[in-house]
């Protein structure tokens, strides 16, 4: 197992995570489960907590603001809007103030921005780890019978997506690795830009809207990338997914800076859009109402009888593909690691 990054493998995940949860706690309505982005817990009053925790472990700059915004998406793609964060802040041995300082300032910033309070949490200096790492606990509250599911696509539905593909890992690769893309022929305004995509990260308004005009199902696509997003929707739903690569949008940004790489950017950690699975005659509303918060809205895909995840390829090729996606970003951290050439 060594050398894999990221997340854990389906088969290790049914093997040593989900069955292994302690009691079995009636209230709890959506528990440990494959491609769920949130629990979902019965609390009072025709009411339910949404809840979900995130580290945030491949990017370096701006891990505050990321912290606050990624685990916050996943509350909101169950239709909950976030009300409260805890976050756990593991500093390496000798930091310096000025990155607490930087961090909780960029937490704050983006606490601020969604509406959500920080209530707690835990913040230590840490031995044996050499970067600061930021996992966040998010929590918020919606009515029973509005919560959405990864699993609840149908055949029949519309696969829809917002923004672009790998907006987080645009980002992340704009920031942290601007000097080995501008030794490719990278240009700077593409990189300028592309560092621009770290305000597009979240995705709280486009989900909650979702949800109102209502959806069948709704996923946040983090790493994994799109693919890995659309895979965990089929394979929770019990259903097939058929996507076509040629109706994915895909920023001009993002094609330079993953051709440059050679990585795919339908595999690239694409926190900040939202999949979801949407009867056909909702698909105008919800489009028009995204416009209205200048964001947007694109059929790549439908729902049909079968399990699974079919892609076709531009160039005619038909990709099958399993539950399980690495992803581009820490693919490519493993290679640098070891010293590999791109």
């Amino acid at each position: 197992m060594s050398g894999l990054a990221g997340k854990l493998p389906v088969r290790l995940l049914r093997k040593y995570v989900f069955s292994r949860v302690g009691l079995r706690d009636p209230d709890v309505i959506v528990g440990p489960s494959y491609g769920e982005d949130a629990s979902v817990i019965k609390v009072c009053d025709g009411k339910v907590l949404v809840v979900h925790s995130d580290p945030i472990t491949g990017a370096k700059k701006r891990l505050g603001w990321l912290a606050v915004h990624i685990p916050c998406n996943d509350i909101a793609v169950r239709g909950a809007k976030p009300r409260w964060l805890l976050p756990t802040l593991l500093l390496p041995e000798k930091t310096g103030e000025n990155v607490l300082d930087e961090i909780t300032t960029q937490m704050d910033e983006a606490a601020s921005e969604i509406g959500v309070m920080i209530v707690g949490g835990h913040t230590e200096y840490t031995v044996g780890i050499d970067r600061p790492l930021v996992a966040v606990t998010a929590m918020g509250l919606t009515d029973e019978d509005r919560y959405v599911t990864t699993s609840g696509a149908e055949p029949g539905d519309l696969v829809v997506m917002t923004k672009t593909a790998a907006v987080e890992g645009t980002a992340i690769l704009a920031s942290d690795m601007a000097d080995l893309l501008s030794s490719k022929g990278v240009p700077e305004d593409v990189l300028a830009e592309a560092r621009r995509y770290s305000g597009f990260i979240s995705a709280v308004e486009e989900a909650l809207t979702l949800a109102e005009v209502g959806v069948d199902a709704m996923h946040d696509p983090t790493e994994g990338g799109l693919l890995g997003g659309l895979a965990e929707m089929a394979y929770a739903s019990g259903v097939l997914i058929e996507a076509w690569e040629d109706k994915i949008p895909v920023s001009t940004e993002t094609r330079t800076i993953c051709g440059a790489l050679g990585i795919d950017p339908l595999k690239l950690i694409s926190s900040g859009v939202v999949v979801a699975a949407i009867r056909e005659d909702k698909v105008e509303e919800a489009s028009r109402r995204l416009k209205k918060l200048g964001g947007r809205l694109t059929v790549i895909g439908r729902v049909v009888e079968g399990k699974g995840l079919k892609l076709y390829r531009s160039d005619g090729h038909v990709e099958y593909v399993g539950e399980f996606v690495e992803d581009e970003l820490f693919k490519l951290l493993s290679r640098l690691k070891a010293g590999r050439n791109l």
